[in-house]
């Protein structure tokens, strides 16, 4: 297998001590996800867990004005499924794949039976879904009190920070609608930011240029989040190359197969 898409590029699989990762890896299968795949329903419980590698997967909420906002995400610094290891009763937001590439899957009896007798793996997952909930709080506050610079600063930053490039999909009318936004004001902050040279964005494709630019403009529920975050990994470098070419993604199945081929 190709280093690229070797199980420790994902930074929850990567942080585990070596007895703990070696009893998981026979049990991970790599498989593509699809771009508007849908992982979780709204209250549906599922069988199997996510350790994305190079995609991105929004966790979504309906708010009381009939909006869907993005409330988090999961990207190379975290997982998807956390109400498998915790025995909830479903899920109250459901998941979908907002950047296609590739993730490690691996039964929730697995993670079950190794979150109640593996010490190492049951601390970082509760220390990863507190900095979850921190995120999806933050986020909710984010989007009712910031500017949509601001927002959208946030939203280009934490998308960069777990990915392995600095190159990513999304269009202005998929960040509005992430975002709670109308089109003409994220077209207008996104306009702001290529102008002052931080992004390039052609057709859907975002190029983060300049991280220090996004990070003056950004409020501080970004540094909130990935302080949060940053916390559980803190041997990994959290510095990031600009930019890299992100590696062509081609031949994903339909959501259909990636179901077929999990169940």
């Amino acid at each position: 297998m190709l280093d690229v898409y070797s199980p420790k590029k994902n930074y929850l699989l990567a942080a585990l001590p070596k007895a703990s990762y070696e009893r998981l890896l026979p049990h991970l299968e790599l498989v593509p996800l699809r771009l508007g795949s849908v992982i979780y329903e709204f209250h549906e419980q599922s069988k199997y867990l996510y350790f994305p590698i190079d995609c991105i997967v929004s966790r979504l909420k309906r708010m009381e004005n009939g909006t869907t906002d993005e409330v988090a995400i999961a990207g190379n610094k975290g997982l998807v499924g956390i109400p498998l290891f915790l025995e909830s009763e479903g899920v109250f937001s459901w998941s979908m794949v907002q950047m296609a590439g590739h993730a490690y899957v691996i039964d929730s009896e697995v993670i079950k039976t190794e979150f109640d007798h593996d010490s190492p793996l049951h601390q970082l997952l509760l220390r990863y879904t507190r900095a979850l909930m921190t995120e999806v709080t933050q986020t909710l506050l984010c989007n009712r009190h910031h500017s949509t610079e601001q927002k959208v600063c946030r939203w280009l930053l934490l998308r960069s920070d777990r990915l392995p490039s600095n190159e990513f999909t999304g269009t202005r009318t998929l960040i509005a609608n992430l975002l709670g936004e109308k089109a003409p004001a994220i077209v207008e902050a996104m306009t702001r930011l290529q102008d002052e040279g931080a992004i390039d964005y052609r057709t859907g494709q975002i190029i983060v240029r300049d991280r220090h630019i996004l990070e003056g403009l950004v409020c501080d529920c970004y540094t909130v989040v990935s302080d949060a975050m940053d916390r559980l990994f803190p041997r990994r470098s959290q510095s990031r190359v600009l930019p890299k070419t992100r590696m062509p993604f081609s031949g994903v199945p339909s959501a259909s197969l990636i179901d077929s081929g999990l169940r």
